[in-house]
């Protein structure tokens, strides 16, 4: 079949060269079509059940509402893990399904299991699913603040102007706001005016209900017309309101404005914001999943700019840079390009230097851009966006996909010179037929083993599978192009170009020179053959020796120019007292050079997916563009700043008894998508007593905080949050005729400022509510005086039917599988992560002693590194099967076989070197460069001895020191050339190692050129001698 290929390449090669021309068209029309993103989709099908719950206590939220909705989905077919957390007035239930899973049939199947609770949840308390984002989520932080707008008109601005436009661009999920006051009408109640008009909280609210309305009033007709009836009776304005008749007594009448007050005020807050330490409004947009968060981006600030000219003349200042994660995709994207394009320019250098001749360095070089362009638009095909790790692929590719081209193109250059010499020349064509098949079964196998090497990657699970597999899938679709084009475009090239070419006698002079060194450096290696042989087994074992001093890590730092930090204070820490605090860590982050701007929000959006008190802030602190290192600088900084010391002594006053976690944001998407919490660390442990669960825990954190390279410790849900406890006697309710639903609405209403009817104005809601005035809400001696009013009229008061006290309560109450957790959450920094996952486990292990009922489960980035290289591990060596079974085939000697795999372990020295030099950190990505690097060596290894195999059976030599010199000296310009175009295909990448956007994959290029330099010297070198002394060539009768 190949052979069929080939001759019909070289006999129509106008054809193939026009269908070439159209897949380059192709190719650049779907790159430039393409999505762009920094990662690939790398989050399970999931989906988040959000439930608001007024005035419910976490212990409430987890009984009543989360646990029905737990028991009500827990049978759902395809799903992997439900966790939840309870909060007070919140619950949140995410639903992971396991992979391959249609998450919108997914959806579906949840909301229709929702509908049936309708009769287990309290009134008026209904879940909703969020909308889906993608793995990244947020696609840009902005904010508002303004010198003379209050924060009531800024909120209001953002609710009914700037939030609709933004949700009303494409790919827009949800856009979640912090900060400001949202605008209320409130009836602001006395409880002295209650008393003295012997009027109920009750009849406040059934008053303000009716105050207010918009109804249909129907229409009138007659004979030739239809009038619609349209009736008004809002009151538009808090004064209209406070003039609402309350009650009508013995000829005297009470209005709402009589008991308390009707005013605009702000309802009840649950979240808050600074900006560079001036209070605001901040904005976090959500993007759609499956979005493409550049479109989307600009998109975004094409709304703002039309925004813009309206938000100055309300004299409000938009601030649109505090958080772009497009920053990073930008560069991330055009760093790479720019290694890929430097890198081609090197490669194509190389071919001319050593094939002098710019026709056959034009044929070798076609095989770059037609097979990059080809695996995009393979990919396209495949629905696999334009991200960082696709172009890693490509980039790893880049020196491989030239590979065949230069093999054959040599090869036919060569035997068309061989020919001009002969004194009768055989015809063009079948001295191009005849060289390109004389590599192709060489070259066939070799990329197949190559694309075999990379196949385990597709196989990985989890986090790093969604990342690797694209990478793996480019790198394979542009190998297998590349041979597509050795088998097509490069013979009919060669025909139309070299065939009547004037050609040089020789080699090109740089061939020549290293040829003649080369072949005296042979002689000399087999005089001193044991020597050598035993010099490289002591190479080898030292580098072996090297191995256990790496330090092991999930995925590199990432530096995205933007780092997220944490802040958790002691709970039930008011909003006022985390702005406070936040503007004094505010102001020493901004000291630190090479910070652009901080942003502070405060506990959680209205209908959001996040489950954060007030006691807890989230930092936005944006550092731009820069270098890895200046990078690496400000974060070290900022850890010492916040710690608590610096070089110049004690940190600003008023971070005590608060904790703090800072990482990159991707970083910390990733660790979430691991374990639910954005850290390296996760300790899960189970149980249902929640007070062992916290006495637990705490002993774990101990025991966390004295392990070296353990920070951010932190306990998830901490025990302790204030809170008053009001148990209503049922005798002494009995005893006034009193009911415990009206007592509980009339609490309820005293103090969380229910919106009980609303008023519209023009496009805009504003609720009406009533709650009991400022000054006794603030006053926890107060409650006990609230006046209960019986059917008979009685005055009462709350401690008259109720026991109050002051207790401890619970912030959180979290769930896993529908069973209650506590858990421990801590990052490694500075590190080895094997090593200390290995100690952790065994300090725990040795010195916490769990609860009875109680146990652990161990999570994060620690336990999916372990799995992921225990996968790689796995499928790598089956994948070894297959190459070793495939060569056995190809060379049908086991002992030829054997020897060509004597390059694998110098291929390992000079990448154990490499890493060594460039800090001894081996991540993931770092394993999947040495399975790379096997490939690459496999594949020049398996051209040398498949030569030597072809002297034998071809050319009728016997095999000994001439044919072993005469083979490697032939294949010298190949392997020479395969390995310095690979070799320096990469050297830009590797280059910008540890640089923004090359992270993962500079590490990995880093490791291929290190083991390209000792497996070439070796395979070149010794590989020879090695052959000539242990293996075996006899001429073949089924060649």
């Amino acid at each position: 079949m190949m052979s069929a290929i080939v001759r019909f390449s070289i006999r129509f090669s106008g054809v193939i060269i026009g269908l070439a021309a159209v897949i380059v068209i192709y190719g650049i029309y779907s790159l430039t079509h393409s999505n762009l993103d920094v990662f690939p989709e790398f989050s399970p099908t999931q989906l988040v059940i959000q439930t608001e719950s007024p005035g419910l206590s976490a212990e409430l939220v987890e009984s009543i509402v989360t646990q029905p909705i737990e028991n009500s989905i827990a049978g759902t077919v395809g799903i992997d893990v439900i966790r939840s957390q309870s909060i007070p007035g919140l619950s949140v239930v995410s639903v992971t399904f396991k992979e391959g899973s249609d998450i919108y049939r997914n959806r579906q199947v949840v909301a229709e299991r929702l509908t049936t609770l309708s009769n287990q949840l309290p009134q008026g308390i209904t879940p909703n699913i969020t909308p889906l984002t993608s793995s990244a989520s947020t696609v840009m932080g902005i904010a508002i603040t303004s010198k003379t707008r209050t924060l009531m008109e800024l909120r209001t601005l953002v609710d009914w102007t700037i939030r609709p436009h933004l949700l009303a661009v494409p790919g827009v999920a949800d856009v979640n706001v912090f900060g400001g006051e949202v605008k209320q009408f409130q009836v602001q109640v006395n409880p002295d005016a209650l008393i003295r008009y012997n009027v109920s909280l009750q009849d406040v609210m059934d008053a303000t209900k009716k105050a207010t309305g918009v109804r249909g009033a129907g229409f009138i007709e007659n004979n030739n017309q239809r009038i619609v009836i349209n009736s008004e009776g809002q009151s538009l304005t808090p004064q209209q309101l406070a003039q609402t008749t309350l009650i009508h007594r013995n000829g005297q009448t009470i209005r709402l404005g009589d008991i308390g007050t009707v005013i605009e005020a702000p309802a009840p807050s649950i979240s808050a914001a600074q900006i560079n330490g001036q209070t605001g409004v901040y904005l976090s947009v959500q993007g759609q999943l499956g979005a493409n968060t550049n479109g989307v981006t600009k998109a975004i600030e094409k709304a703002l700019t039309q925004l813009e000219p309206s938000l100055k003349t309300e004299h409000v200042t938009l601030h649109r840079g505090l958080f772009r994660p497009a920053n990073f995709i930008e560069t991330a994207i055009s760093g790479v390009q720019t290694d890929i394009l430097i890198g081609s320019i090197l490669v194509i250098s190389i071919l001319f230097l050593f094939l002098f001749n710019a026709r056959t360095a034009f044929i070798s070089a076609t095989a770059i851009p037609l097979s990059l362009l080809s695996a995009i638009v393979v990919l396209n095909q495949f629905n696999i966006g334009f991200n960082i790790m696709v172009l890693g692929g490509l980039a790893i590719a880049l020196g491989e996909v030239v590979d065949d081209a230069i093999i054959d193109t040599e090869n036919i250059f060569r035997r068309l010179r061989e020919n001009r010499s002969l004194a009768v020349p055989a015809p063009i064509y079948q001295v191009v037929f005849n060289a390109s098949m004389e590599v192709r079964s060489s070259v066939v196998y070799a990329t197949v083993i190559v694309a075999m090497v990379f196949a385990p990657l597709l196989t990985l699970s989890g986090v790093a599978g969604k990342l690797f597999a694209p990478l793996g899938f480019a790198y394979i679709a542009a190998i297998i192009a590349s041979l597509g084009v050795a088998l097509t475009l490069t013979p009919a090239l060669c025909y139309l170009l070299l065939g009547n070419a004037k050609l040089d006698s020789e080699d090109s002079p740089m061939i020549r020179a290293i040829k003649k060194v080369y072949v005296k450096w042979l002689y000399r290696i087999e005089k001193h053959y044991k020597v050598v042989i035993a010099s490289s087994l002591m190479v080898i074992a030292l580098g072996l020796g090297i191995l256990p001093l790496f330090k092991s890590q999930f995925i590199p730092n990432l530096y995205e120019g933007h780092y997220i930090m944490h802040m958790t204070a002691v709970p039930g820490t008011s909003e006022q007292e985390s702005l406070r605090i936040g503007k004094k860590v505010t102001e020493v982050i901004k000291g630190i050079k090479g910070v652009r701007s901080v942003a502070q929000w405060v506990g959680r959006a209205p209908n959001g997916a996040d489950t954060f008190g007030t006691h807890y802030s989230e930092f936005e602190i944006e550092i731009g563009t820069l270098s890895g290192e200046e990078q690496k600088r400000i974060l070290e900084e900022i850890r010492e700043k916040i710690s608590g010391y610096d070089d110049d002594g004690p940190a600003p006053p008023g971070f005590v008894g608060v904790n703090f976690a800072i990482n990159t944001f991707l970083t910390e998407r990733i660790e979430e998508t691991i374990s639910g919490y954005a850290a390296s660390v996760v300790i899960n442990i189970y149980g249902n007593n929640l007070d062992t669960l916290d006495y637990d825990a705490q002993k774990i954190a101990g025991v966390l905080g004295s392990i070296k390279g353990a920070k951010d410790i932190l306990v998830q849900s901490p025990p302790g949050t204030p809170q008053l406890v009001i148990r209503l006697s049922k005798e002494r309710m009995l005893q006034y005729g009193l009911s415990a639903t009206d007592m509980l609405d009339t609490i309820r209403a005293a103090y969380e400022s229910v919106p009980v009817t609303q008023v519209y104005q023009g496009n805009r809601v504003i609720g009406v509510s009533v709650v009991m005035d400022k000054a006794s809400r603030q006053d926890i001696t107060q409650v006990g005086k609230l006046p209960i009013i019986n059917s008979e009229g009685k005055v009462l008061h709350l401690s008259d039917v109720a026991d109050i006290s002051q207790e401890n309560g619970r912030s959180k109450i979290l769930h896993s599988g529908a069973k209650r957790i506590q858990t421990v959450t801590a990052n490694i920094v500075d590190r080895d992560i094997q090593t200390f996952t290995d100690e952790m486990k065994a300090r725990i292990k040795q010195e916490v002693q769990l609860a009875p009922g109680n146990y652990l489960a161990f999570t994060g980035a620690a336990e999916a590194d372990a799995q992921s290289r225990d996968d790689l591990i796995i499928h790598s060596v089956l994948a070894g099967v297959g190459i070793f079974l495939m060569l056995y085939i190809a060379f049908g000697r086991l002992r030829n076989l054997l020897l060509t795999f004597a390059n694998l372990p110098f291929a390992l020295i000079g990448g154990v070197l490499a890493a060594m030099f460039t800090g001894g950190w081996i991540s993931l990505g770092s394993l999947v460069g040495f399975v790379t690097l096997f490939g690459i060596t496999l594949r020049n290894s398996i051209m040398l001895v498949s030569h030597y195999q072809h002297l034998v059976d071809e050319e009728n030599m016997i095999w000994g020191l001439e044919t072993a010199i005469r083979g490697a000296s032939e294949r010298l310009p190949s392997i020479l050339m395969t390995a310095l175009v690979t070799a320096l295909g990469l050297l830009p990448l590797a280059a910008g190692s540890g640089q923004p956007g090359r992270e993962i994959e500079g590490p990995m290029a880093t490791i291929i050129v290190g083991g390209l330099i000792t497996s070439t010297i070796l395979n070149l070198l010794i590989l020879p001698t090695i052959m000539l002394h242990f293996g075996r060539f006899e001429k073949r009768e089924d060649n």
